[in-house]
């Protein structure tokens, strides 16, 4: 099972490019609000269209431009569970999970499909209840039931857990997980959280300003970003400007730092990154030592976090320590933090095609 999407869509302030080749398994599409991953489960749907480009489902075309073939969603096999799960409100549950058949014309058939989902999704005694009688997780179950109904050949998640509190988002997460891990077609994942994707998807596309980079394991994406995009959508707080000086050596104006890093033939590398759980706490000589003084510390639920200021620096590294390392650092005093090299990570402005 595969899915091609090579699509194009003019937007106010900017246009989506999207060029994805996703196979069977969850693929996330991550970036920031408005990057157009939404438009592109959209496009994908059938409820948007494309100004040009094609989406082909496992051979199957669903839209091609220059063919002028067009799809309507009913006819598409493709499940799509929107952002706030759009339950019909007049319609119970029986009647919500009903309309996700609407292609079977069996009523035997029909009844032992919502039977099967019911128990499958712990509905028993909600059949005849309306959708504002419902828990946010009742509901999120409600539209699975309606999606899966259909037997689709991919599905469709746009921020599935994002009207969820987090006791709520965490038990529902795993719950979609296991739903997922027994679907043989493609799912496409939107979110913003970096921590949903990294748990639930096997790949990840990111999204910048509605231009898709390439295609990444989701591992590789975290171990090495490419962008400046990509390493901040995926949580790293220190980016700061760059200058190449050798294959294993920078220099960062705004720390007055020369850094060594991993030996890498990347060119036209425009600034580095280092997520701030690497950045500690050293002795004076060490290799990517920077004498810091502490300007802020907060503490954060596990750990504290620091606001250094290298020493000659412009701008400041955040870093995140244990709160016991915490706890011997005053704000105002001086300590050498450490920059390990191998968690340097060389990156461009954005992505060359």
């Amino acid at each position: 099972m595969s899915l091609s999407v090579n699509i194009i869509k003019r937007l106010p302030g900017f246009t989506l490019n999207v060029s994805l080749d996703a196979e069977a398994g969850v693929t996330a599409l991550l970036g920031a609000s408005g990057s157009g991953k939404s438009m592109t489960l959209r496009c994908i749907a059938g409820v948007e269209r494309p100004d040009e480009g094609s989406i082909v489902l496992d051979g199957r075309v669903l839209y091609d431009s220059k063919a002028k073939i067009d799809l309507p969603p009913q006819a598409r096999k493709v499940g799509y569970l929107f952002q706030r799960y759009a339950l019909f409100p007049s319609m119970t549950v029986l009647q919500n999970i009903d309309a996700g058949l609407s292609l079977e014309r069996e009523a035997r058939v029909r009844k032992e499909k919502h039977e099967r989902l019911i128990e499958r999704f712990h509905l028993q005694g909600l059949e005849h209840r309306l959708p504002r009688e419902l828990s946010g997780g009742q509901m999120q179950r409600v539209a699975l039931c309606r999606m899966l109904a259909g037997e689709p050949e991919a599905i469709l998640l746009d921020e599935p857990f994002a009207a969820l509190d987090s006791h709520l988002r965490w038990q529902m997460e795993a719950e979609v997980r296991e739903t997922l891990a027994g679907f043989s077609g493609v799912a496409l994942l939107v979110s913003h959280d970096r921590g949903e994707v990294y748990r639930m998807s096997k790949r990840v596309c990111v999204l910048n300003a509605g231009k898709s980079e390439p295609l990444l394991e989701t591992q590789a994406l975290f171990d090495h970003p490419r962008t400046l995009q990509t390493a901040l959508i995926t949580g790293c707080k220190n980016c700061p400007p760059a200058e190449r000086i050798t294959p294993e050596t920078v220099f960062v104006p705004e720390w007055n730092a020369k850094l060594a890093c991993a030996p890498d033939q990347a060119e036209n590398i425009t600034h580095v990154g280092i997520r701030a759980h690497y950045v500690a706490p050293c002795q004076a000589g060490a290799e990517n030592a920077l004498l810091c003084r502490v300007v802020d510390a907060a503490d954060d639920v596990l750990s504290r976090v620091l606001t250094l200021l290298p020493e000659g620096g412009m701008n400041v590294i955040r870093a995140e320590v244990s709160k016991t390392v915490g706890d011997t650092l005053q704000i105002g005093g001086e300590t050498w933090f450490c920059l390990p090299k191998e968690h340097i990570m060389l990156l461009k402005e954005t992505h060359e095609s």
